[in-house]
């Protein structure tokens, strides 16, 4: 139970707070908090069982690493609208299709952080949109090698490793 919120900063994503909590064991202690609000991501595979992805420049990560496409959710925006939009800005696909595969916690110990995934099928072309701050390349993996390099431990972000062995699961890949 939550006994008192310091908010040690402010930015224009996050926001950090010392949260004083009472634990159900009766441990009282404080807790740094990240909050965020949120976001969502696309597996879009297309008719050749294509997975969207994203080589994308992530300066915290030391470099390029490659996601599906994504983004933080909008203030009273559902998560299925952020999917959407961030599809047709980052990967420049419409989806006539969509299903969720379900919700995370990034890091729970820390983050308030929820990622939403969704399928993305019945795909067609439109000019991506990206936003002056986004770095990156589309790219059209086989959903197959997707799996084995999620599996094999060569990508590292996890939005786009659960979201590839979700969907993988889902249409009977994995």
């Amino acid at each position: 139970m939550l006994v008192d919120r310091k908010v040690i900063f402010e930015g224009r994503v996050i926001k950090v707070s010392i949260d004083t909590v009472d634990l159900p064991n009766g441990i009282r202690l404080p807790l740094e908090i990240v909050r965020h609000p949120g976001g969502a991501a696309a597996v879009a595979i297309d008719a050749q069982e294509r997975i969207c992805l994203l080589r994308q420049y992530r300066h915290a990560a030391g470099g390029y690493i490659y996601e599906l496409p994504a983004g933080k959710l909008e203030p009273d925006e559902p998560p299925e609208e952020t999917a959407r939009r961030e599809l047709v800005e980052e990967g420049g696909v419409n989806a006539a299709r969509w299903e969720s595969l379900g919700q995370y916690f990034s890091s729970p110990g820390v983050f308030t952080e929820v990622i939403h995934l969704y399928l993305a099928t019945g795909l067609t072309a439109t000019p991506p949109r990206p936003e002056a701050d986004e770095v990156f390349q589309i790219e059209w993996w086989p959903l197959e090698l997707a799996v084995q390099r999620a599996t094999r431990g060569e990508l590292t972000d996890a939005k786009t490793i659960i979201g590839i062995l979700r969907a993988a699961h889902a249409r009977k890949i994995a």
